[in-house]
């Protein structure tokens, strides 16, 4: 298990770590049985399940935060979910709390899943990946396609060239459009 486990406002240490975090889901489907027994599946989309775990909270403060999570729960917002690479957008379906002395309270918690943070960081990287694309094929640019991101073929020094002289033009621009914006700030 990772050494990092937080939720909102509760980062976790000691015994409160859970030994391990399950993660996954399904995959919302539509089956369509046609005559003849063939099948049309039409996917749907993602379908977090719950985050669960357990542990107990100890020390001098075990009760105090036992009734944080609790009163997180009783609110119902949303709140960050993180450990190692995963990082979610849950709202905490159930949290159980065993009050057992001052010092020592053991509990289990339910989290469902809002978002995968983690997710829509990818997405939105690649999102930013298929506009550059895009933004390259605009300016006439050669795709990277074929043996273009292949060091050494013809494809390759060609996209290479192209790019070094969309690049130079854009310094230049950039160049002339910055002595214009000092000229007009500074006219003479």
């Amino acid at each position: 298990m990772s050494d990092y486990l937080q939720l909102g406002p509760v980062s976790f240490a000691g015994f409160e770590m859970p030994a391990q975090i399950g993660f996954g889901g399904a995959q919302r489907m539509a089956v369509h049985v046609l005559p003849g027994g063939a099948r049309v599946i039409d996917a749907m989309g993602r379908d977090d399940a719950d985050i669960a775990w357990s542990g107990a909270f100890s020390g001098g403060d075990a009760s105090e935060r036992a009734r944080l999570l609790d009163l997180l729960r009783a609110e119902g917002g949303m709140w960050p979910l993180a450990w190692d690479s995963f990082c979610y957008l849950v709202v905490i379906a159930q949290f159980e709390a065993s009050y057992q002395h001052g010092n020592w309270v053991p509990y289990r918690i339910t989290c469902k899943v809002v978002r995968d943070l983690a997710q829509a960081a990818v997405e939105l990287v690649a999102d930013a990946v298929t506009g550059l694309l895009n933004d390259v094929a605009a300016a006439g640019l050669p795709a990277l396609a074929g043996g273009a991101a292949v060091p050494g073929t013809a494809d390759y020094d060609a996209a290479l060239g192209a790019l070094q002289s969309g690049s130079a033009m854009l310094t230049g621009g950039m160049a002339a459009s910055g002595a214009a914006l000092l000229a007009a700030d500074n006219p003479a």
